[in-house]
C-alpha cells in the first residue's frame, strides 16, 4: 500500500494529466448520447439573450447589446428589463442595486398627512397683572398729616386708611356745602353746586351727607386703598404738602401673575391663545408650573425682533416674585390646525435656495430613485411641512439622501448642486374635467408623471390645468393623454368610458364633449345664457343639446337661476348655434323660442313656465389667455389696456400663471382685447408687441417673450 502511493506521489503530474483528459473525453461524449434532451433545450430556447440590452445598475445612461463591464465602474452589466424601468425608463432615474442600497443604509418612507406639532423653549419673566394695579393720587391740594404706610412692600387690604390729608380747600368747600344747604329751598341751584364740588373730590354722597347733618367740616380726609395688595411705591413722607393729582401710592395685587415669554418670528405660526405651556424658575428650581397663553402680542419689537407671549399665574401663596426669570416650553400643532403634508428633516437636501427631495420610483425591481425640488412650510420639530411638490402616498427616501445625490452627481444627474434648467420650461393652460381634490390630486399625478413636466396646478372651480413642461422632452399631446388615461377628459382627448365608470362616485364629474384636435393655443371662452327648464330631465336634455354643437367643450344648467353655462372654442363656433339647438329639443331661450309642437310633447314635469322672445339680447363671455409680464406695473398696465377695450366689463391678469381672465359683451372680441395688449408692449397667445414697445417697458417689466 505504501508503494502505490510513493508511485503516485512521484508521479502526480502524470496521474493528474490523465484525470483531465479522461475528464474531457466523457464530456464530448456524454452530448452524444442525450441528442434528443440537447435539441429540445435549443428548441426551447427563445433567443432573449440576442434582443437583451444590458446596463449598469449606476450608470443607466450605459446601454449595450452585450453583457460586460461598465466602462465608468467596471461594475457588471445587468439586463435593463431586471430594473423594471424598461426603455420607458426616466433617464433621470437613480437606479441602485439592492447590495449598494443596503450598503448605503438606503430607508424611505411614504409621505402622509399629519398635524404637526412642534415644542417652542422660549424664555421670559415675571411680571405684575398691569390689570391689578391701583395707583392713587391727590384729589385736592393739602397736607399729609398722618401716614400709615412707613415702607414700599408693605401689604394694605381693601378699604385700609393710607394716609390722611388737610386740605384748606376742602374745608371751605364744606362749609359752602353748609352754608348753602339753609337755603336749598330757595336757591336750590346753589345747593347742588356745592354738593357737585365736594363728589369731585371724591368725597361720597354718605360723607358729604354727614357733613350737611353735623353742620361742622371734617378737618382731615383719609386717603383709603381700592385693592388689597402689596404697596410697590410711596411717593410721599409725613408733613408733605401735595399738589391736586400727585401721586401717592400704588398697589399691586400680586396673588396673580403674567409670565412674559419672547417669541421669535419663526416660532410665530406656531403659537395661538388657549397653548398649553409649562416653565420653570432659576429660583424654584425642580418645580414645574403648568399655564395657558393668554395673548400673543401682534407687533414685533423693532430691536429685539420679537413679540411677547403672555400667560397667567395664580400666586396666593407669594411664593412668586416679579421679574423673576423663566425658562417656557410650548408644544403646539400649527396655529391653522389644519392637517398638512410632513415629511422627515433628514429626507431634505437644503441648498439655501432650493430644497430637495428623492422619490422612489415604484414598479422597479431594484431601488430607484428621481430628484424632486419640493416648497417646505414651517419647521415642525424634527419634520418639515410641505407646502408644494409632494403627495400623500408618494414614497421618498429618509436615511441616505446625501448618498443618492452624491451617485446623481457623479453621473451629471439633476442633484442638489446641479439643479435642472429651467430655462426652457413652457406653461400652458387646458381644461380638464373633474369634480373634488381627489380628482385634483389624480389629474396632477398623472401630469407630472410624464417625464419633461415639472409642475401642475388644477384648479377645482375653473377646471383649469397649469403644467410647466421641457417642450423639447415632451409635447403638450402627451400630457393630454396621459390625463384621459387616469379617467379625465380633457381638452384634447376623452378619457375611456370603462377607466370613467371605475372613479369613486364623488369623482364622476360631467362629461366634457367630443373635442376636435385643437393646437395649443386655442382660445376657450366661457358663455351663458338664459334657457326656461324645470327639473333633472331638462337639465340631461339642454345640456345634451348644448354638447352636439361643434365646439362646445362643457355645458352645466343652472335650475334655479334658469342659466346654462358653457366652455366652447371662441373661433370654432357661434353662442346663436347653441340657442338654436336647445330650441329645437323644447326649450325657451332667451333669443329662441321653442316651436309650441315640440314644447307640448315634453313630458308633464318638463311643462316649464314659457319665455317670451328676447331680440338683440346682449351676450356676455368669458375668456382666458396667456399675456407675457413680470411685476405689479406689468399687471396694472395690462389690465388698464383690455379696460380701454369698449365691451370689457371686467380683467383681472394673474402674474403667477400669466393668464388674464376677462368678462366682455359686444362690440368687444377676444381678438381685439389681445391685440390692444399687444400694442401696449405685452405678448399675447396670438400676437406678439412690437419690439419697439417691448424695448420702451421699464427694465422690471422686461419679461421673457412669449414663443
Amino acid at each position: 500500500m505504501k508503494k502505490i502511493f510513493q508511485n503516485i506521489k512521484s508521479n502526480y503530474k502524470l496521474v493528474l494529466g490523465v484525470l483531465i483528459v479522461g475528464l474531457a473525453i466523457g464530456w464530448i461524449i456524454a452530448p452524444s448520447g442525450n441528442t434528443n434532451g440537447a435539441g429540445d433545450e435549443h428548441a426551447g430556447h427563445n433567443h432573449e439573450e440576442e434582443a437583451t440590452t444590458w446596463t449598469c445598475s449606476m450608470h443607466p445612461q450605459i446601454k449595450q447589446d452585450k453583457p460586460g463591464l461598465c466602462p465608468i465602474c467596471a461594475m457588471d452589466l445587468i439586463p435593463l428589463s431586471s430594473m423594471g424601468g424598461g426603455e420607458n425608463a426616466d433617464p433621470n432615474e437613480i437606479v441602485m442595486s439592492e447590495s449598494a442600497a443596503k450598503l448605503a443604509e438606503i430607508q424611505t418612507s411614504v409621505v402622509a398627512l399629519g398635524e404637526p406639532e412642534k415644542s417652542i423653549y422660549m424664555q421670559g419673566k415675571l411680571h405684575v397683572d398691569e390689570r391689578r394695579i391701583a395707583e392713587l393720587t391727590a384729589r385736592f391740594g393739602g397736607r399729609i398729616e398722618e401716614l400709615f404706610v412707613n415702607f414700599t412692600g408693605q401689604e394694605v387690604r381693601k378699604g385700609q386708611k393710607l394716609a390722611t390729608i388737610y386740605s384748606p380747600n376742602l374745608v371751605s368747600a364744606q362749609r359752602e356745602l353748609i352754608e348753602a344747604s339753609e337755603f336749598k329751598e330757595d336757591n336750590p341751584s346753589l345747593y347742588q353746586a356745592a354738593r357737585a364740588k365736594l363728589k369731585a373730590w371724591d368725597l361720597s354722597e354718605r360723607q358729604i351727607n354727614k357733613i350737611e347733618a353735623s353742620g361742622e367740616p371734617e378737618v382731615n380726609f383719609n386717603v383709603l386703598s381700592p385693592i388689597t395688595g402689596t404697596v410697590t411705591m410711596r411717593h410721599v413722607a409725613l408733613g408733605d404738602y401735595v399738589k391736586e393729582g400727585t401721586t401717592l401710592f400704588k398697589v399691586a395685587d400680586l396673588t396673580k401673575l403674567w409670565a412674559l415669554f419672547d417669541a421669535y418670528e419663526t416660532d410665530l405660526p406656531w403659537i395661538k391663545i388657549g397653548d398649553k405651556m409649562n416653565f420653570t424658575l432659576q429660583a424654584l428650581p425642580g418645580e414645574e408650573f403648568k399655564t395657558k397663553v393668554t395673548y400673543v402680542d401682534p407687533i414685533i419689537d423693532a430691536k429685539t425682533r420679537v413679540a411677547k407671549v403672555r400667560a397667567e399665574i395664580n400666586n396666593k401663596e407669594l411664593r412668586l416674585k416679579p421679574e423673576m426669570f423663566t425658562n417656557g416650553v410650548l408644544t403646539s400643532k400649527i396655529a391653522n390646525g389644519q392637517k398638512a403634508v410632513i415629511i422627515p428633516k433628514s429626507a431634505v437636501l437644503w441648498t439655501g435656495k432650493r430644497a430637495v427631495v428623492y422619490t422612489k420610483v415604484q414598479e422597479r425591481e431594484s431601488p430607484t430613485f428621481l430628484y424632486r425640488e419640493i416648497i417646505l412650510g414651517p419647521e415642525a420639530g424634527a419634520f418639515y411641512v410641505v407646502k408644494e411638490g409632494l403627495e400623500p402616498g408618494e414614497e421618498i427616501a429618509t436615511n441616505g439622501v446625501f448618498k443618492i445625490d452624491a451617485a446623481a452627481q457623479l453621473v451629471g444627474l439633476p442633484s442638489m448642486m446641479n439643479a435642472p434648467d429651467s430655462k426652457n420650461l413652457k406653461k400652458e393652460t387646458f381644461i380638464v374635467a373633474g369634480n373634488c381634490e381627489m380628482c385634483q390630486s389624480r389629474i396632477e399625478k398623472a401630469a407630472k408623471s410624464v417625464y419633461g413636466v415639472s409642475s401642475a396646478s388644477w384648479d377645482v372651480d375653473s377646471k383649469m390645468l397649469s403644467v410647466q413642461f421641457d417642450p423639447e422632452k415632451v409635447k403638450l399631446h402627451d400630457v393630454h393623454k396621459a390625463i384621459a388615461n387616469a379617467g379625465h377628459d380633457t381638452e384634447m382627448h376623452k378619457a375611456d368610458d370603462n377607466v370613467y365608470n371605475e372613479l369613486p362616485g364623488c369623482c364622476l364629474y360631467e362629461r366634457l364633449g367630443e373635442m376636435p384636435k385643437t393646437s395649443s393655443d386655442a382660445t376657450i371662452a366661457h358663455g351663458m345664457i338664459q334657457v326656461a327648464g324645470n327639473c333633472d330631465m331638462c337639465k340631461e336634455r339642454i345640456e345634451t343639446a348644448a354638447l352636439s354643437v361643434s365646439g362646445v367643450t362643457s355645458a352645466n344648467w343652472d335650475a334655479d337661476k334658469q342659466q346654462l353655462h358653457f366652455n366652447h372654442q371662441l373661433d370654432k363656433m357661434s353662442t346663436d348655434k347653441i340657442q338654436k339647438a336647445i330650441a329645437k329639443v323644447g326649450h325657451d331661450t332667451e333669443k329662441y323660442k321653442a316651436d309650441d309642437a315640440v314644447y307640448n310633447e315634453l313630458p308633464g314635469c318638463c311643462q316649464y313656465t314659457r319665455l317670451e322672445k328676447v331680440t338683440n339680447s346682449e351676450q356676455r363671455q368669458h375668456t382666458m389667455f396667456t399675456v407675457g409680464g413680470n411685476c405689479g406695473m406689468c399687471k396694472d398696465r395690462i389690465e388698464a389696456t383690455a379696460m380701454l377695450v369698449d365691451g370689457v366689463a371686467k380683467a383681472h391678469w394673474d402674474k403667477e400663471t400669466k393668464m388674464i381672465h376677462i368678462d366682455f359683451s359686444a362690440p368687444a372680441t377676444d381678438d381685439a382685447i389681445q391685440k390692444a395688449i399687444a400694442k401696449a408692449g405685452h405678448d399675447t397667445d396670438k400676437y406678439k408687441a412690437d419690439d419697439e414697445d417691448y424695448n420702451a417697458l421699464h427694465s422690471c417689466c422686461q419679461y421673457e417673450r412669449l414663443k
